[in-house]
């Protein structure tokens, strides 16, 4: 699918440690791949706005934080696969590797752990966008 130069993604990046939201956003940076539009973040540290976020639309991609407090991000994770009508896909970041199966729990589309791992980030990122865009149509859900 050719992207137009003014379309661009939205990802929500959802943590209560600022730090760790900014990291996110610098390891992705402007354009996780080549072949996709850029990037522009809507940076949450609550649930609450996590949810408004999504209700409101427009994203395409969330990266949520499982280390953050007092919601993590793999419970969140599952909230909002079973509350939002075409959630878009989710990322979590765990703790540790072996915690990967509290991200397959949490019906995450894909996990990668602390510290952020920027080619692991865009890697995983990038897929998960792909797939969200070939996925639009005109009459899109």
């Amino acid at each position: 699918m050719a992207h137009t130069t003014d379309e661009t993604l939205t990802v929500l990046v959802y943590s209560d440690d600022r730090n760790t939201r900014e990291q996110v956003s610098l390891a992705l940076g402007r354009r996780p791949a080549a072949d996709l539009p850029e990037v522009g973040y809507l940076e949450c540290a609550t649930l609450p706005a996590v949810l408004r976020a999504l209700e409101k639309g427009g994203i395409d991609l969330c990266i949520l934080d499982g280390e953050a407090s007092p919601a993590g991000g793999l419970g969140v994770a599952r909230q909002i696969k079973d509350e939002i009508y075409g959630c878009p896909p989710v990322l979590v970041l765990i703790g540790r590797p072996q915690d990967s199966w509290l991200a397959a729990w949490s019906r995450a589309d894909a996990a990668i752990s602390h510290p952020v791992d920027p080619v692991a980030l865009a890697g995983s990122a990038a897929t998960l966008l792909r797939a969200r865009t070939a996925g639009r149509t005109p009459a899109a859900h």
